[in-house]
C-alpha cells in the first residue's frame, strides 16, 4: 500500500477518504437513528443537480453541488413544517425534483465523461483545488457536529423530549441538514453521488450491530468506513474498478458477514 503514495493523485484520494470515514459517521448515526435515510438519497439527488449545473457554468462542480445541496436541505426543512407528522413528503419531493431537474440538464451536458466521475466516484478526479475545499469542509463539519453533539444526539432519538429539555429543535434540524448537504457535497467526487448515501448508513448499521453506545458506534463505524474506503481505494486502483462502487460492495459484505456471525453466537 505503501508504493500508491508515491502517486499525488492518491495521495489526495486517501486523505478525501479519511476524512470522509471521520465525518460520515458523524451525520449517519443521526440519519439511521431518526430513520431518514431517504433524506441522503434526496440529497445525493440534488447534488447531481449541482454538478451539472457546475458544469454547465464553468465553476468547480464541487462549489457548485455545495450551494444547491444546502438550498435542497432548507427546502426539505421548509416542507416537512408544512406537513407535520409526514416528514418523509419533503424529502420525497426534492428527490423527485432533483431527479426530474438533473434529466432535463443532462441534454445541455456535451459529453459524459465529468458527470460520470460525479457518478460513481473516481481516485483521479480529486485536484489540489478540491482538497483544499474538502479539508475545509470537512473541519465544518467535524466541528459542528461536535459542538452540537449532545443536542444531535437527543433529538435523534425523540425530538418531543429534546424540545422539553430546552433544545431548540427546529435550529438543530436546520443544522444537522446543511450538516449532511455539505458531507454529501464533498463526497461526491470519491465516492459518487450515486451510492454516497449508501456509505452514510452502512458504516453506522455495521456499528448498531454490535449493540455499543452512542460514542462507540460512531467510533467503531468511523473506524470500519477507513477500512472500507483505504481497500476500495486500493482494491479499484489495482483491478481498474470504480472506487466508490468497490467500496460500497465492501462495506455491504462485512455487513451481511457481521450479521451472520452475530445470528451464531
Amino acid at each position: 500500500m505503501l508504493e500508491l503514495l508515491q502517486y499525488d493523485f492518491l495521495q489526495r484520494a486517501f486523505i478525501v477518504s479519511g476524512l470522509l470515514a471521520l465525518i460520515m459517521p458523524l451525520i449517519g448515526i443521526v440519519i439511521v437513528n431518526k430513520n431518514i435515510s431517504v433524506i441522503g438519497d434526496a440529497l445525493s439527488h440534488s447534488s447531481l443537480v449541482g454538478v451539472i449545473f457546475g458544469i454547465l457554468i464553468g465553476i468547480n462542480p464541487i462549489i457548485s453541488t455545495i450551494i444547491v445541496c444546502i438550498l435542497a436541505s432548507i427546502l426539505i426543512e421548509f416542507l416537512r413544517k408544512k406537513f407535520p407528522g409526514h416528514s418523509s413528503i419533503s424529502t420525497t419531493i426534492i428527490m423527485s425534483a432533483s431527479i426530474g431537474l438533473a434529466s432535463v440538464l443532462t441534454d445541455f451536458v456535451s459529453g459524459g465523461a465529468n458527470l460520470e466521475i460525479f457518478l460513481f466516484g473516481s481516485i483521479v478526479a480529486i485536484g489540489p483545488q478540491d482538497l483544499k475545499i474538502v479539508l475545509v469542509l470537512s473541519l465544518v463539519v467535524l466541528f459542528f457536529s461536535i459542538y452540537y453533539y449532545k443536542d444531535l444526539q437527543h433529538i435523534s432519538f425523540d425530538e418531543v423530549s429534546a424540545r422539553v429539555s430546552g433544545i431548540k429543535v427546529e435550529f438543530v434540524n436546520f443544522v444537522f441538514s446543511v450538516l449532511t448537504a455539505l458531507t454529501i457535497a464533498i463526497a461526491s467526487r470519491s465516492i459518487g453521488v450515486m451510492i454516497v448515501s449508501s456509505m452514510l448508513v452502512i458504516p453506522v448499521a455495521c456499528g448498531i450491530q454490535l449493540r455499543q453506545s452512542y460514542f462507540r458506534t460512531i467510533i467503531i463505524s468511523s473506524l470500519l468506513g477507513l477500512v472500507f474506503m483505504f481497500l476500495g481505494l486500493v482494491l479499484s486502483f489495482y483491478l481498474n474498478l470504480k472506487p466508490g462502487g468497490t467500496t460500497v460492495i465492501i462495506a455491504t459484505l462485512t455487513l451481511i458477514l457481521i450479521i451472520l456471525f452475530k445470528n451464531k453466537k
